[in-house]
């Protein structure tokens, strides 16, 4: 018995380790079966770039709807239970005896056995967000066996499915599309523009130079067939769409190779990206040009502080082209999706002998403290903060309201990997009442978002944050305000729950508690909107429900209801 236990727990670790001939994981092929009973159609896929983050799974589309029932894609047990406001919303985990666990989210509710539990355990510590750890034992599965229903909670802006597939050992998330997932695909992918960068550069200094591409023959191709270039080291960027069969939606594609002259510079592999590593996306992608353009450029090269190395096939120039030679160098990247069909770009590039400039500036550098300090503004962007290299500039402003200029630090186009402090000086008095009610505000455009920012003692005020731009301090004495979306008085027989708004102005809600006469009830939560819908805790007949919400700087308002059922 002993031995046979040893083998079931090692087959996990050797078929993981086991690699095919083009050297990814060589993952088990059928083993995890369609989580829904309609054909798979995708409105996403794993690796696709999202806004600080990679995608992690497939979005299995319903068709619109909500409420299908949901499948266990293996045999298991259902190990975790989660709830949250965004993100996965109503999330549901199933461990499987060869290594992998699945995650299936945005659900609506779980079947009756689990949707209890997770209720007891709410109402136990009265709170509606849980995370819940759970034993073999308690919820066995069967592949097949129905486990939950699809919805749109969380994060979801229309009904789906997200599926995933992770290895239970790292937790980190695997390419679903790699397990023989019934999916019917033979769109190659589509490439539209490459872009060229000056490597020797940050790639924050400037836009890249784009080409459009368009399908000649066998390749897609720029209009001109050789590309002249100012930069004696180049990086190469592309804008590409993959699709399949039956879906509109733009997918990601699975790899992408670029060969100068025959020779491999740079590989990537969308796969095998853990949570902890997702933020890349920001050094993997163009975030500058992004944030100028709104168009995802996926670079053919590695950042100096982008870290997620697993994913990379490089050459000793970062995945950069030396072209400082000025000969005529051809170029091609292969496109591959999920199913193995390819696409290809080819153009050459020729470096034409421009005199190359170095940028005077306060250099802020990857590995240095990059400490910076004024009378009125002081912060450290420490190791493994930046993905590259880039000029930092400052400036204040006048400001005709709050307790501080106006202050621009660096430029919100340079993305951070990790959170830092920033301290702020007051510019003019702050009333002894109001010290506890400040708020930092960061200025996006026409946009201003605030959260609380803390006395220090020594007459500075902080907050964490993780974007770079402008700045300032302001009064938060506002409270939450509290509206509930149907009539006061009324009679909800017919109805079956009851809504409220609850929305901060400057900051965010940070608690929130309901009452029904008296006692805690589950309300929850789906972006400003809060819900409870009707249970044994709510006998026909008259109730009262009080709900209390604070924000960050602890501005408190209470909101009493009454209705019939």
């Amino acid at each position: 018995m002993r031995k046979t236990i040893l083998l079931f727990c090692l087959l996990p670790m050797l078929a993981y380790g086991q690699k095919d001939a083009a050297g990814k994981a060589a993952y088990p092929q059928n083993y995890f079966r369609n989580p829904l009973n309609i054909p798979i159609s995708l409105a996403g896929n794993f690796g696709e770039c999202r806004p600080g983050h990679f995608h992690s799974g497939v979005d299995i589309k319903t068709g619109g709807k909500e409420n299908l029932p949901v499948y266990a894609a293996a045999d298991g047990y259902i190990s975790r239970i989660k709830t949250e406001k965004g993100g996965f919303g109503h999330a549901l985990y199933v461990t499987h005896a060869n290594g992998y666990t699945t995650l299936y989210a945005h659900l609506n509710n779980y079947i009756g056995p689990v949707q209890k539990y997770l209720r007891q355990k709410q109402y136990e510590k009265e709170q509606w967000n849980v995370d819940l750890q759970l034993t073999p034992t308690q919820f066995p599965v069967k592949k097949g066996e129905q486990i939950a229903w699809s919805g749109n909670t969380g994060g979801s802006t229309a009904p789906h499915l997200h599926f995933e597939i992770r290895n239970t050992a790292t937790e980190r998330p695997l390419n679903p599309e790699q397990f023989g997932l019934p999916i019917v695909d033979n769109i190659a992918p589509v490439p539209l523009s490459v872009a060229v960068y000056d490597f020797n550069h940050s790639i924050y200094n400037s836009l890249p130079k784009q080409y459009k591409l368009a399908k000649k023959g066998a390749a897609y191709k720029p209009a001109k067939d050789t590309l002249q270039t100012d930069f004696s080291n180049v990086g190469i960027g592309l804008t590409a769409n993959d699709f399949m069969n039956g879906s509109t939606n733009s997918l990601a594609f699975y790899t992408a190779s670029l060969y100068m002259d025959d020779a491999l510079q740079c590989a990537v592999r969308l796969d095998d990206i853990g949570y902890d590593e997702s933020r890349y996306v920001n050094a993997y992608a163009d975030y500058s040009t992004k944030q100028f353009t709104g168009q995802w450029v996926q670079c053919l090269f590695q950042l100096q502080g982008n870290h997620l190395d697993r994913i990379y096939t490089l050459n000793n120039m970062h995945g950069g082209l030396n072209l400082r030679d000025t000969a005529v160098h051809k170029v091609r990247i292969e496109l591959v999706d999920d199913k193995n069909n390819k696409s290809n770009v080819s153009f050459y590039i020729q470096y034409n002998g421009a005199p190359q400039k170095d940028t005077l500036c306060n250099l802020f550098t990857t590995s240095d403290p990059n400490l910076f300090q004024h009378p009125n503004v002081k912060f450290t962007l420490g190791d493994n903060m930046l993905y590259d290299r880039f000029c930092f500039k400052f400036s204040s402003l006048p400001n005709g309201f709050g307790y501080s200029d106006k202050y621009t630090i660096g430029a919100a186009n340079v993305p951070l990997h990790h959170y830092f402090d920033l301290y702020i000086k007051p510019s003019r008095p702050i009333p002894f009442d109001k010290r506890s009610k400040v708020a930092l505000i960061y200025v996006d455009g026409g946009h201003e978002e605030g959260q609380a920012a803390a006395d220090d003692g020594e007459g500075w005020y902080k907050a964490s944050v993780r974007d770079l731009g402008t700045y300032y301090l302001s009064d938060d004495s506002e409270p939450p305000v509290i509206t509930a979306l149907q009539k006061n008085g009324s009679n909800l027989a017919k109805a079956a729950r009851i809504s409220f708004k609850i929305k901060d102005e400057i900051t965010s809600v940070k608690n929130f508690r309901a009452e029904l006469d008296g006692k805690w009830i589950c309300l929850e939560q789906h972006g400003d909107n809060f819900f409870y819908v009707f249970d044994e805790h709510c006998e026909k007949g008259k109730h009262q429900v009080v709900i209390r919400a604070s924000d960050e700087n602890d501005n408190k308002q209470t909101l009493q209801f009454t209705f019939n059922r």
